[in-house]
């Protein structure tokens, strides 16, 4: 059985709970002292669930439910952020509702799917005028499994997945199971084998999937996951692992005019392209002789994946600047400057009236 997309669902009305707060102040001096110690608890009472008659639960790391249930979590606090599966943002997903109230946020998921099962995690903004910054000391979080015994594995969009194994840092290959307690093996599909997990190298978590610590050039090729659990064991979808070894640092760039030399009312390309690993964005920035002048240019930027061996694959991103109708005011540098997290590159081409 290979994993879908669930099907959303209008959420049903969900009435108000009340809420008892009962304050009592503390009478000696031992107390604070116990209330500074606890003060590492803090941060996990924030999050609560709510439960049948008004009653609130505080939550565990993990909490298990069944698929097609309901469920409402509270924050408290008067300016609560959330997070949640980014799938359900990706969809405009109706069934989920978000509110800020005076005292509490509220979140409410009606009509769980086995595509539900994530993190789910709050905390509270502390803000200065337009400027805000978590409380690190007042947050929640809790994983939520909706089992479902259709779906063994957690549903996703597609049907094959591209995994990076970059030499650097772990990689993950994310069959997540809806089911913590299901048995859950990785296979390769050429040559077809069960590949050990020795929970060093390769080590397996329910909330992520398998975890490569050290990729090599070893590990690419196609996998895919097993799961069982009181039943027919299913299949999930396929994983095709690609081997990344391209040297960290700012991005590695070059320039090219179409013309270097060009007449009046002509049309010139300057192209900007960086090659770098294929799951690094990068920006780019342009200067040129009219831009102060505010000179009408069109400017494109795009990416794709590139084959350089057996294994091997690399990003390269190009922004292409296009001056019509050339003018002697467009004649001189080129400047295109392009960043990554490592860092920015600046490279240069002259453009001259002919």
């Amino acid at each position: 059985v290979i994993g879908q997309p669930a099907k959303s669902k209008r959420p049903k009305e969900h009435g108000e709970n009340k809420i008892f707060n009962k304050k009592v102040k503390p009478k000696t001096s031992k107390m604070k002292e116990r209330e500074s110690a606890d003060s590492s608890l803090k941060s996990q009472s924030i999050l609560t669930q709510v439960m049948d008659k008004g009653r609130f639960q505080k939550l565990a790391a993990t909490l298990s439910l069944s698929a097609g249930q309901s469920i409402e979590l509270r924050c408290k606090g008067s300016n609560v952020t959330w997070n949640y599966p980014s799938y359900l943002d990706t969809f405009k997903d109706s069934r989920l509702s978000i509110k800020q109230l005076d005292r509490y946020g509220q979140l409410i998921l009606a009509n769980s799917t086995a595509a539900d099962t994530g993190e789910y995690s709050c905390w509270l903004q502390l803000c200065s005028g337009n400027k805000c910054r978590k409380d690190e000391t007042k947050t929640g979080s809790t994983y939520i499994f909706f089992t479902d015994k259709e779906e063994l594995f957690v549903p996703t969009p597609s049907y094959f997945e591209i995994v990076y194994l970059n030499p650097d840092k772990p990689a993950v290959i994310p069959c997540r199971v809806t089911t913590p307690s299901a048995k859950v093996t990785l296979h390769r599909e050429f040559p077809a084998e069960e590949i050990e997990i020795d929970g060093t190298d390769i080590i397996y978590d329910a909330k992520k999937g398998f975890v490569y610590q050290h990729p090599t050039s070893d590990h690419k090729g196609i996998v895919y996951c097993k799961a069982e659990s009181q039943g027919a064991p299913q299949i999930s979808i396929k994983y095709h692992l690609l081997y990344v070894e391209v040297p960290k640092g700012p991005p590695s760039a070059t320039i090219a005019a179409s013309f270097n030399r060009v007449g009046l009312g002509d049309s010139v390309h300057v192209i900007c392209t960086v090659l770098g690993e294929p799951d690094v964005d990068v920006n780019f920035r342009w200067q040129y002789p009219g831009q102060e002048l505010e000179r009408p240019v069109i400017i494109q930027n795009f990416w794709r994946l590139i084959k350089r061996g057996i294994g091997h694959t690399t990003r390269i991103s190009k922004s292409v600047l296009l001056v019509e109708d050339f003018k002697a005011k467009d004649a001189g540098n080129y400047i295109c400057i392009s960043q990554n997290l490592q860092g920015e590159t600046t490279v240069a081409t002259n453009v001259e009236l002919n």
